[in-house]
């Protein structure tokens, strides 16, 4: 047999080997991940796909050429996060993503039933959300412009454009109830937009579907399971209960003063008329509560049932409520005027206590979770802020989205006062609800609270620093230490640990939070009125302690919103603060919307079947061996792919993850999912795993892991790596190397040696793997993206 038949006869070559590389967060090009002008995709779209170099499109035709180094390919999946311009937006939707990361936090467990109770306080909080976002919007079109502003001739006269609703004109839309059903149309197209902007996220992510295939043994991880990518019927259910709680939340915001004033002026028909539509409005909102709390994720299958019944019950009797409703609010009442707040703005402080007693529940669920852990859990296993991560965070989304409620509510009640204070002497208009000024009134405490914090830690960092400088210039024996060089790598070094200080900061917000926002409401309720109404005439000192935080707190929120939207607006029209911005979201979306349909979309839900597919059909189109190669999000992408690979397909691939945040980052966020029992069960399944990590990266690091299949035990991780790569000036580093920290592992020496022995490890292929003849590689069609 000659050389060059050898060369080409799969029969006598070795297997051919493939490195799929996935990127992590901010995005990639394939020409950069593939350190080549001229790439081809094979498969996918502009959203996410496969590519190679141009001279590697054919690999599989000529597997000799290939014989002593894997065939480079690239997953490029930024622009599902970091795309176009209008996912800048979903900034707005911080506190829905917030609330949704808390459902994945829970402490891991062998109650099934009290971890099922967990998910189902955290969805009906994502539901409180909704609603407080939809009562935010109805406060300042229906509160604030519809009822206090245009019912005033004071304000009026400043603002021209209400003039046509003012009582004095006598006009059609003078009439208090029907300024606000005109009104209600600013709520009522936020709650369409959001339904329609999750629906349809919906059809571009979740109804993808995955491959078939057989659930594995019961008790293995739920990142196995074949539905826990496919959240198509689980979302649309939620979606449809928290667009009918919008809706009826609006409806509630005009039946709530109209009955009120009916039951007032004892007028029979109207009140009966009213009565009822307050009962339909319960009877349905329970019907949205229920739905919420039986949307469970189906993760042992795929789910493809659909629930139109219910759906079009929910939805058309909400919406068809509204209109009625609306007419009920419009109906002629000339002796109705519009006094002070509307009546339904109270109900801010209801559901500021409904999220607080949430949240308690949540909190003593994820005790009662964290002491059932499951066999081969250890105590420390349980996360962060033991086990109460997810309560933690649950409250931050509460948080935030009082903020921004209030931030808006409080801002266009200044901008329609013309410079006057809202509540005060001389003002036109009665301003938000108390409750909301008096959350922002605390606002200034917990800054102050956060700042000591701050002041702590960055001097635990400076003595941090101070320490590690004779560590350094341990590392770099033989060199001439310079105090500036020693400072810099000690201060890398330094800083990258403050990722671990995150739960301390976080428990410390919280605990101010919660404290100083269960003051606020009762203070609200105590003293029925702003904290500078309810302290007038009190000492000097107080009074004036009031009136700076609340109007301090105002400012502050109203700041706050006002950053947010410039920061949505630079991020549409600026390519890198959209990648700024999309960097955010790879780390928050990471997870499926299983609490809050309308919380920005799961990348995941495309890219883990994208993977763990191509793997699948690429070992069984060769019977090669797959190096996957993920760096940051990538390597927590490639776990999870991996996860979802039959035994069979995972015997061929190794995974080498390097600036990995598995267990620094996601594991102690995320136990149930990614705790070190998870992790080992991960690698006793695969055994060939390489992790890369150094001490300057703030976000990846080791996993820890010792493997059992060797008499020394040999370890996963495999630094930490040397940074920076020399420490002065030589012969091989003839000018300063940088301190890469979390980036360019692949320029490391290590990256190959653990890439070559990876590839060894895997042996060859099985009997029979390798089909006959290899054909081209699959969907090749030479598109080129360079």
């Amino acid at each position: 047999m000659t050389a060059d038949t050898t060369a080409e006869n799969p029969a006598v070559l070795p297997p051919l080997a493939l490195e799929l590389l996935v990127h992590g967060v901010g995005g990639a090009t394939p020409q950069h991940m593939l350190a080549d002008p001229r790439t081809v995709r094979l498969a996918g779209d502009e959203t996410a796909g496969i590519h190679r170099r141009a001279c590697d499109a054919d690999a599989e035709e000529h597997p000799g050429r290939y014989r002593d180094q894997p065939v480079p390919e690239a997953y490029c999946w930024s622009n599902l996060t970091s795309g176009n311009g209008s996912r800048a937006l979903w900034l707005l939707l911080l506190p829905f993503m917030v609330a949704n990361l808390a459902h994945w936090m829970r402490p891991p467990s062998t109650r099934t039933r009290l971890a099922r109770g967990y998910e189902q306080l955290v969805r009906l909080l994502a539901l409180t959300l909704t609603v407080l976002l939809v009562a935010a919007v109805c406060e300042v079109a229906m509160d604030i412009v519809g009822w206090q502003c245009a019912g005033r001739a004071a304000c009026t006269r400043d603002t021209t454009w209400l003039g046509f609703a003012a009582p004095g004109r006598g006009g059609w839309w003078s009439l208090p109830g029907r300024r606000l059903a005109l009104a209600a149309a600013a709520p009522v197209a936020l709650t369409v937009l959001l339904w329609s902007l999750s629906r349809r996220t919906w059809y571009a992510y979740e109804s993808h579907r995955p491959a078939d295939r057989d659930p594995p043994p019961p008790g293995t991880a739920a990142l196995s399971l074949p539905g826990f990518w496919y959240g198509r019927r689980s979302v649309a259910r939620l979606r449809t209960a928290h667009t009918a709680a919008g809706l009826l939340t609006v409806a509630t915001a005009l039946c709530v003063p109209t009955l009120r004033h009916d039951t007032g002026r004892a007028r029979p028909a109207p009140t009966v008329t009213g009565w009822v539509l307050a009962g339909l409005l319960v009877l349905l909102g329970a019907l949205a509560v229920v739905t919420v709390w039986r949307a469970d994720r189906a993760e042992s299958g795929l789910d493809d049932a659909t629930d139109r019944l219910s759906t079009h019950t929910l939805l058309g009797g909400s919406a068809g409520l509204l209109a009625a409703t609306a007419v009920y609010s419009g109906w002629q009442r000339p002796s109705w005027t519009s006094d002070g707040r509307l009546p339904s703005a109270q109900a801010f402080s209801g559901l500021t206590v409904l999220q607080g007693a949430l949240i308690a529940a949540l909190a003593v669920t994820a005790f009662a979770l964290r002491r059932a852990l499951p066999p081969g859990f250890a105590a420390g296993d349980a996360g962060v802020l033991r086990g109460q991560a997810g309560p933690a965070v649950a409250l931050l989304g509460c948080a935030l989205g009082g903020v921004l409620t209030g931030g808006v509510a409080q801002r266009a009640a200044d901008w329609l006062d013309r410079g006057r204070t809202p509540g005060e002497k001389g003002s036109a208009l009665a301003g938000p609800p108390a409750v909301l000024t008096w959350e922002a009134s605390v606002i200034p405490a917990v800054l102050v609270l956060l700042l000591l914090v701050a002041a702590a830690v960055a001097v635990r960092l400076w003595r941090r620093e101070r320490a590690l400088h004779r560590e350094v210039e341990a590392l770099y024996p033989g060199e001439q230490h310079h105090p500036v060089r020693t400072g810099q790598i000690a201060a890398a070094i330094a800083r990258a640990g403050l990722t671990d200080r995150a739960p301390l900061l976080i428990a410390v917000v919280c605990a101010a939070g919660f404290v100083l926002g269960g003051g606020a409401v009762a203070g609200a309720w105590a003293g029925g009125g702003t904290p500078g109404e309810v302290t007038d005439g009190a000492p000097g000192p107080l009074a004036a302690v009031a009136d700076t935080a609340q109007a301090l707190g105002s400012w502050l929120v109203g700041a706050g919103v006002v950053a947010l939207i410039a920061l949505g607006r630079r991020a549409y029209q600026d390519a890198s603060a959209r990648r700024t911005v999309g960097i955010l979201w790879d780390v928050g979306t990471f997870w499926p919307r299983a609490a809050h349909p309308f919380a920005p979309p799961c990348y995941a839900e495309r890219v883990v079947p994208d993977l763990s597919w191509r793997m699948a059909s690429w070992t069984a189109l060769t019977g090669g061996r797959i190096v996957l190669s993920g760096h940051s999000q990538g390597s927590v992408l490639a776990a999870a792919a991996v996860w979802q690979l039959d035994p069979a397909v995972r015997g061929r691939v190794a995974l080498l993850t390097y600036g990995c945040p598995l267990a620094r980052l996601y594991g102690r966020w995320f136990p149930a999912h990614f705790g070190p029992a998870r992790l080992r069960a991960l690698h006793d399944d695969m055994h060939t795993w390489c992790n890369l990590w150094r001490r300057t990266d703030p976000i990846g690091g080791p996993v820890d892991i010792v493997a059992a299949d060797t008499p020394a035990g040999s370890r996963v991780d495999c630094g930490p790596l040397l940074d920076p790569a020399a420490y002065g000036r030589s012969t091989g580093h003839p000018l300063p190397e940088p301190i890469l920290g979390h980036s360019d592992f692949q320029a490391d020496p290590a990256f190959a040696a653990q890439r070559a022995a990876l590839l060894g490890r895997l042996g060859p292929a099985p009997p029979g793997a390798v089909p006959a003849q290899p054909g081209p590689a699959q969907g090749s069609s030479g598109r080129s993206s360079g």
